[in-house]
């Protein structure tokens, strides 16, 4: 019986804040011999939510995130919904084809992703061809290893946010078979 319950009233990102307060020093993402504590975490997501919101990101709109699981993930995941947009999560390990698809569909504004999967992946051009890459001037491709000395200029404490609890959050792309 693992049934919580928990105000409706606020959103992911202030319920998190929450926790910020009460144990900034605490651990709350580890993934292999990176870790970062409450305190850190919201900084850095902090510091992407200015940075997405200066990219016009805000409530209701769509940023796709193809990142592999990591720091980085949690972080680009927190920094969307504090921007006030959602998120479309994209399997980097999915065809260009279907993750073209889904950001066409979704009509995302901005891609949130890695560089390593922009130049290894199926985010990169092949042969400057626009049809065979996700790749699309509509779309503004922020890395987060690569773009992080800009994005770590902006100011890490909290945002003042317009979201609401009933905002969009995510939207998710199934097989089909679900």
């Amino acid at each position: 019986d693992t049934k919580v319950d928990y105000p409706a009233d606020k959103t992911i990102h202030q319920l998190f804040e929450e926790q910020v307060e009460r144990t900034p020093d605490a651990i709350a993402v580890e993934f292999g011999t990176e870790r970062l504590t409450y305190g850190e975490l919201n900084g850095r997501a902090n510091q992407l939510a200015r940075h997405l919101a200066i990219l016009g990101v805000g409530p209701e709109k769509l940023v796709g995130i193809c990142v592999e699981r990591s720091v980085e993930m949690v972080v680009g995941l927190l920094g969307i919904l504090k921007a006030g947009g959602a998120y479309v999560p994209l399997d980097p390990a999915y065809p260009s084809e279907r993750l073209r698809f889904t950001l066409e569909d979704a009509q995302c504004s901005v891609l949130l992703t890695q560089q390593r999967l922009v130049e290894d992946g199926g985010l990169k051009m092949e042969d400057r061809d626009l049809r065979s890459s996700i790749r699309n001037p509509r779309y503004r491709i922020v890395c987060l290893h690569r773009d992080w000395p800009s994005i770590s200029q902006q100011r890490s404490d909290s945002l003042l946010s317009q979201v609401v609890p009933g905002n969009l959050a995510y939207v998710i792309y199934t097989s089909g078979s679900t």
